[in-house]
């Protein structure tokens, strides 16, 4: 049976850091819902493809976060690349009545990033082949 640090050991920057990623795809996901509900015949391709493309997204992330709460190393690199990816797509919103929304994304973002390399959080995600066994 693959052994496995129990979700308390996890230092507090790490569980905000989970919490956050936790939090960007569930909203991924009731956005995907939301794109799927509202499909238009006139688009339909587009509406599937971007439902199921936030649906998934969401659900890797949700699963990411569940990674990182367990100190599983494998999360650590999603992650991160996740909140980059996301800096991005704030900077692709900034502007006008989007703006907000570009300070929300950047927010969380940094805040994952911080929050990730903390030198406990490093740590605690520190490759170790014995504790590094995702269970689904």
């Amino acid at each position: 049976m693959p052994t496995e640090s129990t979700p308390s050991t996890a230092p507090r920057p790490l569980k905000l850091a989970a919490a956050v990623v936790a939090a960007e795809g569930l909203v991924l996901a009731v956005l995907g819902i939301a794109e799927a509900i509202t499909i238009d015949s006139d688009r339909i391709r587009m509406g599937v493809t971007t439902a199921v493309f936030l649906g998934l997204y969401g659900g890797a992330l949700v699963f990411v976060a569940r990674g990182l709460y367990r100190l599983s190393t494998w999360s650590r690199g999603p992650a991160v690349f996740a909140q980059l990816i996301q800096l991005g797509v704030a900077w692709s919103f900034w502007g006008d009545s989007t703006s907000v929304v570009s300070v929300v994304l950047a927010i969380a973002a940094v805040v994952v990033l911080v929050a990730i390399f903390q030198k406990v959080s490093m740590e605690a995600l520190a490759d170790d082949p014995t504790k590094d066994r995702p269970v689904l």
